[in-house]
């Protein structure tokens, strides 16, 4: 039950840093609040390990994809401007609705574009989303989505 809780605290979170975006948003937020439940686990104050940043674990060719996003305007081109955005989580979620707006595609051939697609652009890229995600990726993100279909009735 406590994963649960933490999984529902990280959507409710969510909604809150997505509120503010004026940017196109092909995302709903439960659907951001699982992304980052099962790519990260929605811990915040994760910073750059390796190639990914932030708590979608967004690399420098995926923010570059979408449109090198910055906070307040500054330049993509100042040091240190791809962590700095991808580590925040306003600017990651930004980010990743730019990513999801470009690369908008029906990966599982089911005639839609939904959030299980946006799940596989988001782990296996714009251009190999038609591929098999991680099983624990996987698991991660229905379970996220049955757990608040649970609490929507």
């Amino acid at each position: 039950m406590a994963s649960a809780f933490l999984k529902f605290s990280a959507i409710i979170l969510f909604l809150s840093f997505n509120a503010g975006l004026a940017v196109d948003q092909p995302v709903t937020e439960v659907c951001l609040g699982c992304l980052c439940q099962a790519v990260s686990g929605c811990k915040q104050g994760l910073q750059c390990d390796g190639d990914a940043c932030g708590l979608f674990r967004i690399t420098w060719a995926y923010w570059a994809d979408a449109g090198k996003p910055t906070i307040d305007g500054s330049s993509p081109e100042a040091p240190g401007a791809y962590p700095t955005c991808t580590n925040d989580p306003v600017c990651a979620a930004r980010t990743v609705q730019l990513y999801m707006s470009r690369f908008a595609q029906d990966c599982n051939g089911d005639g839609q574009i939904d959030c299980y697609d946006y799940a596989a652009i988001h782990k296996l890229g714009g251009y190999g989303c038609k591929g098999d995600l991680p099983f624990k990726f996987h698991n991660t993100f229905n379970q996220c989505l049955a757990y608040v279909a649970s609490y929507q009735g």
